[in-house]
């Protein structure tokens, strides 16, 4: 059996020192040193062997942060673990105190093919650490070979009207595609940063900003339209993705799929994702091509569309985990009151306990929440330095 666990990190715009990334936002060499030592701290608790890491804006700066978390892993290990010398150096607890380096650790870094380096103007990447390598070289998938265009149906009764369409051509930020080798199987991993719940406000050409950014002169329903347009690039975003997860299943490949989805998992970009769960029965169904009232599916179909739809479905790594340990409160953000799960680890039906021929399983899932603050509370400032999002990790045991 091989034993590894998997694990979504959002850091929170990691950049070098003295580098603007956004308007007027920046680190001092003083916070990027806060920064890095918070991460190492994060990344040397988790000890994750494949990380899949969100707004990263240089690959350089999570290159320090892997280097510096390397060398706490190996003081680490030389304090913690006795030399074979010892007579109780077998121990099963000196296994769970060690912490692997990252130093042969593959890195997989997917810059924003949007970001063109102009300071305030910056936009994030994402990277994908592996300490098993990678099978093939990583896929990015941003800028669409052929533009995603979604076509509407006119409405009962006002057939032939032009219904219009919605066209994407760039997702907000790269998705991240990756095989990799574990003991005798290969997996497909995949990281993505969905666009944020932010409003996307259309700037005149000549104006200096949008209107609905002026607060002062506040605007309900152009602010309304702006999460609209939000929304509409984050499903879009998140059927592209599900487009290349069914690829890979039907493939036969087994997937997992992690990020910051920048929604639940009961949102419709997410169930995009995971792709819809079947009806109970469709016998109780009209048939597609009814005629009559009595015309319903079939046993056997009803068995047949079940099949086909959980072949292609995938399973939160949170949700099972609550399953099997009864425990029913994770959370990765906390804002303004509200503490929610928008970070997730998705599992194809191949490590799923109802799964007859399952590949593996999840054994434990772990949330590394404590360093969130919610920022409606005086007495617990926001912090930007450390990240805003919690930290899941998802403990496998393969076959």
């Amino acid at each position: 059996m091989t034993d590894f666990t998997i694990a979504s990190f959002n850091v929170k715009n990691l950049i070098g020192p003295d580098r603007e990334y956004y308007q007027f936002q920046g680190y001092t060499p003083e916070e990027y040193a806060w920064k890095e030592d918070w991460m190492a701290d994060q990344l040397l608790m988790m000890n994750a062997d494949i990380i899949g890491f969100q707004e990263i804006f240089e690959l350089d700066a999570l290159q320090s942060v892997l280097d510096e978390t390397s060398r706490r892993a190996e003081a680490l290990s030389e304090a913690t673990i006795p030399d074979r010398s010892k007579r109780y150096h077998r121990k099963a607890i000196f296994t769970r105190l060690g912490v692997t380096p990252y130093t042969g650790a593959a890195v997989a870094f997917a810059p924003n093919s949007a970001d063109a380096g102009v300071p305030g103007e910056r936009r994030p990447g994402l990277a994908i650490v592996s300490r098993f390598g990678f099978a093939e070289p990583p896929e990015i998938i941003q800028d669409l070979a052929e533009p995603l265009t979604i076509p509407f149906s006119p409405l009962r009764g006002s057939e032939g009207a032009e219904a219009g369409h919605f066209t994407l051509r760039r997702t907000s930020r790269p998705i991240l595609k990756a095989r990799i080798a574990m003991g005798e199987h290969v997996i497909t991993v995949f990281n993505c940063h969905l666009k944020s719940k932010l409003g996307e406000y259309h700037r005149p050409e000549s104006a200096p900003f949008a209107p609905e950014a002026d607060l002062t002169q506040y605007d309900p329903v152009g602010r309304a339209m702006g999460s609209l347009r939000s929304a509409l690039r984050r499903m879009a975003e998140a059927w592209i993705l599900r487009r290349a997860i069914v690829a890979e299943l039907a493939l036969g490949r087994p997937v997992m799929v992690l990020g910051d989805f920048n929604d639940n998992e009961h949102a419709v970009s997410s169930e995009i994702i995971s792709g819809e769960a079947p009806f109970k029965n469709y016998e109780w169904m009209l048939r597609h091509d009814a005629e009559t009232a009595s015309d319903r599916y079939s046993a056997e179909e009803n068995a047949q569309i079940t099949r086909d739809i959980n072949a292609v479905r995938l399973y939160a790594a949170e949700k099972m985990f609550v399953r099997k340990s009864l425990r029913d409160m994770v959370y990765t953000t906390a804002f303004g009151g509200v503490s929610e799960s928008i970070d997730q680890i998705y599992l194809s039906r191949h490590f799923h306990p109802d799964t007859p021929d399952a590949l593996g399983e999840m054994t434990y899932f772990s949330v590394f929440n404590d360093h969130l603050t919610d920022g409606s509370h005086p007495e617990a400032p926001y912090n930007k330095l450390a990240s805003d999002h919690g930290q899941i990790m998802a403990h496998m045991s393969l076959k």
